[in-house]
């Protein structure tokens, strides 16, 4: 019987090796881990995170009020979750509930939320919704904040946050690391707050082979040529781009990416890759990590994530089209 032709994009997250993933950081760095689980954790499904980490982290991250309801964080992990984001609100009876507490970075955010457990975002090169450096103090004492942050992508904003919030009249936890900092432990400070460094290596986004052929001259819309080629039913639309994939353990290219389908070269270095139709491609895994796809399609490795993420979490209309795998 010759294998289906499956029009599904596969999405594998290993929730065990997330959790280790997350033990690991506050292990290493000794301070207590704030997950980021932003955008339905990177296209992940920010609820079955959130019930994974319950036991290993002290509070989570979203970009929103919105985001920290949908997941039904407080519910789920019975922890709280600070707002990186501007308020979505600045009505107080909002704040209340959810132990979600707000980043503010205005006078008026700060008088607003005062009865919000409130933390002060700072400026130190980011200049999106953050306070000015002459403000950080008046913002302060505007507000009760408890806590003081920045979006620290180098050493150097750090340093800089630690001057401008140094003598602040009220203890204030401070952190600044995200994911690209956890390797330098000046950034440490009171907290960390990874996002991307929770899943390397647990996330598996595959599609299958649905067409082999035995190339015929030019192919595809831009006459690419190649000795062998398979045809994957995911595209643009998916969030896919031209760059490497992996199939049967050997390194592949997608050469060309139309709206709902793409073509994967199967010529090989030197020696054709002996695929077929049913055979896993690998569009990010392991061995083909959001770093890796992020050079060759110049984003962040955070973008590469979370378009395939999100493409594999995409519904088609058509009853017998592309529908999401979560295993």
């Amino acid at each position: 019987m010759p294998k289906r032709r499956e029009r599904t994009l596969r999405l594998n997250l290993d929730l065990d090796r997330v959790r280790d993933n997350t033990l690991a950081i506050g292990a290493a760095t000794k301070r207590p881990v704030w997950a980021v689980v932003k955008a339905d954790a990177y296209g992940l499904g920010a609820r079955r995170v959130v019930q994974a980490l319950a036991e290993c982290v002290e509070g989570f991250c979203t970009f929103s009020l919105a985001e920290a309801i949908d997941a039904d964080i407080h519910r789920l992990a019975g922890r709280p979750t600070l707002t990186i984001g501007p308020p979505d609100t600045l009505d107080i009876s909002q704040w209340t509930g959810p132990s979600v507490y707000p980043a503010v970075s205005t006078i008026e955010q700060a008088e607003m939320l005062r009865s919000a457990r409130c933390e002060v975002c700072v400026d130190t090169g980011m200049s999106r919704f953050t306070c000015p450096p002459q403000d950080f103090h008046a913002i302060c004492e505007a507000g009760t904040a408890f806590g003081a942050f920045t979006h620290a992508t180098r050493i150097e904003h750090v340093e800089r946050f630690l001057t401008l919030t140094a003598g602040a009249t009220r203890r204030l936890a401070r952190h600044a690391a995200g994911s690209s900092l956890l390797h330098e432990p000046r950034a440490w400070l009171d907290r960390v707050r990874p996002g991307l460094a929770l899943y390397t290596g647990a996330v598996a986004i595959t599609a299958t082979l649905a067409e082999v052929h035995e190339s015929r001259g030019p192919i595809g819309y831009r006459g690419f040529t190649a000795a062998r080629h398979g045809v994957i039913f995911a595209g643009y639309r998916h969030g896919l781009r031209r760059g490497p994939c992996r199939v049967g353990g050997r390194l592949a290219l997608i050469p060309e990416v139309g709206m709902q389908s793409a073509y994967i070269d199967l010529s090989g270095d030197g020696e054709p890759i002996g695929a077929d139709v049913g055979d896993e491609v690998t569009l990010l895994g392991p061995e083909l990590p959001p770093e890796v796809l992020a050079r060759s399609w110049d984003c962040s490795p955070h973008e590469a994530l979370l378009r395939l993420a999100n493409g594999a979490r995409l519904r088609s209309s058509a009853p017998n089209g592309y529908h999401s795998g979560h295993e």
